[in-house]
Protein backbone atom coordinates (compact mmCIF):
# COMPACT_ATOMS: atom_id res chain seq x y z
CA UNK A 1 0.00 0.00 0.00
CA UNK A 2 2.98 2.53 1.13
CA UNK A 3 3.83 2.03 -2.73
CA UNK A 4 1.01 2.69 -4.51
CA UNK A 5 0.25 6.62 -2.27
CA UNK A 6 3.57 7.19 -3.03
CA UNK A 7 3.36 6.34 -7.20
CA UNK A 8 0.20 8.37 -6.47
CA UNK A 9 1.71 11.06 -4.74
CA UNK A 10 4.68 11.53 -7.01
CA UNK A 11 2.23 11.43 -10.00
CA UNK A 12 0.27 14.21 -8.49
CA UNK A 13 3.46 16.42 -7.85
CA UNK A 14 4.69 15.95 -11.69
CA UNK A 15 1.01 16.99 -13.11
CA UNK A 16 1.14 19.89 -10.54
CA UNK A 17 4.26 21.11 -10.84
CA UNK A 18 4.13 20.45 -14.73
CA UNK A 19 0.68 22.40 -15.20
CA UNK A 20 2.25 25.43 -13.40
CA UNK A 21 5.12 25.31 -15.49
CA UNK A 22 3.32 24.69 -18.75
CA UNK A 23 0.94 27.74 -17.97
CA UNK A 24 4.14 30.47 -17.07
CA UNK A 25 5.86 28.98 -20.31
CA UNK A 26 2.36 29.59 -22.43
CA UNK A 27 1.35 32.89 -21.03
CA UNK A 28 5.13 34.08 -21.90
CA UNK A 29 4.34 32.82 -25.58
CA UNK A 30 1.12 34.73 -26.27
CA UNK A 31 2.30 38.00 -24.16
CA UNK A 32 4.98 37.79 -27.13
CA UNK A 33 2.01 38.78 -29.61
CA UNK A 34 0.61 41.59 -27.17
CA UNK A 35 -2.86 40.62 -29.10
CA UNK A 36 -5.19 40.76 -26.60
CA UNK A 37 -7.68 38.24 -27.87
CA UNK A 38 -4.73 35.76 -27.78
CA UNK A 39 -4.11 36.70 -24.15
CA UNK A 40 -7.26 36.42 -22.85
CA UNK A 41 -7.95 32.94 -24.45
CA UNK A 42 -4.00 31.93 -23.36
CA UNK A 43 -5.07 33.11 -19.47
CA UNK A 44 -8.76 31.78 -19.76
CA UNK A 45 -6.75 28.65 -20.47
CA UNK A 46 -4.52 28.71 -17.58
CA UNK A 47 -7.27 29.48 -15.26
CA UNK A 48 -9.22 26.42 -16.68
CA UNK A 49 -6.09 23.81 -16.20
CA UNK A 50 -5.50 25.33 -13.08
CA UNK A 51 -9.01 23.73 -11.93
CA UNK A 52 -8.47 21.08 -13.83
CA UNK A 53 -4.70 20.02 -12.59
CA UNK A 54 -3.24 22.41 -10.22
CA UNK A 55 -6.38 22.14 -8.09
CA UNK A 56 -6.74 18.16 -7.69
CA UNK A 57 -3.07 17.98 -7.43
CA UNK A 58 -3.08 20.01 -4.48
CA UNK A 59 -5.53 17.38 -2.81
CA UNK A 60 -3.68 14.21 -4.19
CA UNK A 61 -0.63 15.05 -3.29
CA UNK A 62 -1.80 16.22 0.05
CA UNK A 63 -4.12 13.17 1.06
CA UNK A 64 -1.28 10.22 -0.91
CA UNK A 65 2.02 12.20 0.57
CA UNK A 66 0.13 12.06 4.20
CA UNK A 67 -1.15 9.03 3.83
CA UNK A 68 2.10 7.61 2.51
CA UNK A 69 3.77 8.69 5.31
CA UNK A 70 1.46 7.52 8.12
CA UNK A 71 1.76 4.76 6.33
CA UNK A 72 5.94 4.11 6.26
CA UNK A 73 5.70 4.83 9.69
CA UNK A 74 7.07 8.41 9.54
CA UNK A 75 6.17 11.01 11.88
CA UNK A 76 4.68 14.06 9.88
CA UNK A 77 5.66 16.94 11.72
CA UNK A 78 8.91 15.44 13.38
CA UNK A 79 10.49 14.56 9.79
CA UNK A 80 12.07 17.43 9.15
CA UNK A 81 12.13 17.10 5.50
CA UNK A 82 8.47 16.27 5.75
CA UNK A 83 7.42 19.04 7.92
CA UNK A 84 9.97 21.82 5.59
CA UNK A 85 8.07 20.25 2.44
CA UNK A 86 4.85 20.94 4.03
CA UNK A 87 5.32 24.36 5.04
CA UNK A 88 6.97 25.12 1.35
CA UNK A 89 3.79 23.47 -0.04
CA UNK A 90 1.32 25.35 2.15
CA UNK A 91 2.90 28.82 1.23
CA UNK A 92 2.76 27.78 -2.70
CA UNK A 93 -0.91 27.32 -2.07
CA UNK A 94 -1.53 30.33 0.14
CA UNK A 95 0.29 32.50 -2.52
CA UNK A 96 -1.42 30.92 -5.32
CA UNK A 97 -4.77 31.75 -3.45
CA UNK A 98 -4.16 35.19 -2.54
CA UNK A 99 -2.19 36.18 -5.29
CA UNK A 100 -2.29 34.71 -7.85
CA UNK A 101 -5.19 33.67 -8.68
CA UNK A 102 -6.68 37.22 -8.52
CA UNK A 103 -4.05 38.54 -10.73
CA UNK A 104 -4.86 35.61 -13.61
CA UNK A 105 -8.41 36.78 -13.46
CA UNK A 106 -7.46 40.39 -13.60
CA UNK A 107 -5.08 39.89 -16.41
CA UNK A 108 -8.08 37.66 -18.55
CA UNK A 109 -10.49 40.40 -17.76
CA UNK A 110 -7.98 42.88 -18.80
CA UNK A 111 -7.52 41.07 -22.21
CA UNK A 112 -10.63 40.37 -22.50
CA UNK A 113 -12.08 43.62 -22.30
CA UNK A 114 -9.32 45.05 -24.59
CA UNK A 115 -10.46 42.40 -27.34
CA UNK A 116 -14.09 43.44 -26.76
CA UNK A 117 -13.38 47.57 -27.22
CA UNK A 118 -10.37 47.34 -29.51
CA UNK A 119 -8.71 49.23 -27.55
CA UNK A 120 -5.67 47.25 -25.20
CA UNK A 121 -3.47 48.99 -22.57
CA UNK A 122 -0.71 46.20 -23.03
CA UNK A 123 1.62 48.20 -20.80
CA UNK A 124 -1.06 48.06 -18.20
CA UNK A 125 -1.16 44.25 -18.61
CA UNK A 126 2.42 44.13 -18.80
CA UNK A 127 2.95 46.07 -15.74
CA UNK A 128 0.63 43.39 -13.94
CA UNK A 129 1.86 40.50 -15.94
CA UNK A 130 5.38 41.14 -14.09
CA UNK A 131 3.75 40.74 -10.54
CA UNK A 132 2.00 37.63 -11.50
CA UNK A 133 5.71 36.35 -12.45
CA UNK A 134 7.03 37.25 -9.40
CA UNK A 135 4.34 35.88 -7.33
CA UNK A 136 4.41 32.56 -10.10
CA UNK A 137 8.23 32.60 -8.98
CA UNK A 138 7.58 31.83 -5.43
CA UNK A 139 4.42 29.16 -6.18
CA UNK A 140 6.30 27.18 -8.16
CA UNK A 141 9.96 27.78 -6.33
CA UNK A 142 8.32 26.84 -2.97
CA UNK A 143 6.87 23.24 -4.25
CA UNK A 144 10.44 22.85 -6.23
CA UNK A 145 11.75 23.48 -2.65
CA UNK A 146 9.28 21.19 -1.35
CA UNK A 147 10.53 18.28 -3.89
CA UNK A 148 14.52 19.03 -3.44
CA UNK A 149 13.31 17.74 0.18
CA UNK A 150 11.49 14.58 -0.91
CA UNK A 151 13.80 13.40 -2.73
CA UNK A 152 17.10 14.34 -1.14
CA UNK A 153 15.77 13.49 2.34
CA UNK A 154 18.06 16.12 4.39
CA UNK A 155 18.39 14.93 8.55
Amino acid sequence: MYLVLKLLHVAAVIAFLGNITTGLFWHRHAARTRDSKILAFTMGGIIRSDRIFTIPGVIVVTVAGFAAAIQGGLPLLRTPWILWAIILFSISGIVFSTRLAPIQRQLRDMADAGAQSGTFDYLRYHALTRRWELWGAVALGAPLGALALMVLKPV
